[in-house]
């Protein structure tokens, strides 16, 4: 069954950087897309970055498109996300979700870790 755990949120001042990571269990990062997204209060789940299992293409949402890196070390089975130039918009709760197909939605969603972006 797949599993996944976030870590690496925190405090984090405006223009800083920060490194999230998502590690796998239950199935392995060469056989399902990762997606990073992100919730703030009061405000709906964003898709954030996505990296797919066969390629390693990567997609990015707009707003943190040239900011934020998504990266996977498959031996590790490990999928990160580098996040560079950090605003207070970018406060949320970051998750990682897995997609074993094109056809199946995310799931398998992780319990999140905060980042708050504050000086």
């Amino acid at each position: 069954q797949a599993h996944l755990v976030e870590s690496g949120g925190g405090l984090v001042q405006p223009g800083g950087s920060q490194i999230l990571s998502c590690a796998a269990s239950g199935f392995t990062l060469d056989s399902s897309a990762i997606g990073w997204f992100r919730q703030a209060p009061g405000k709906e789940r964003e898709g954030v970055a996505c990296i797919s299992g066969s390629d390693d293409s990567t997609f990015y949402g707009d707003s943190v498109k040239g900011r934020f890196t998504i990266s996977k070390l498959n031996v590790k089975d490990t999928v990160y996300l580098q996040m560079n130039n950090l605003n207070p918009e970018d406060t949320a709760v970051y998750y990682c979700a897995t997609k074993p197909n094109k056809l199946a939605a995310f799931g398998s969603w992780g319990q999140g870790t905060q980042v708050t972006v504050s000086s």
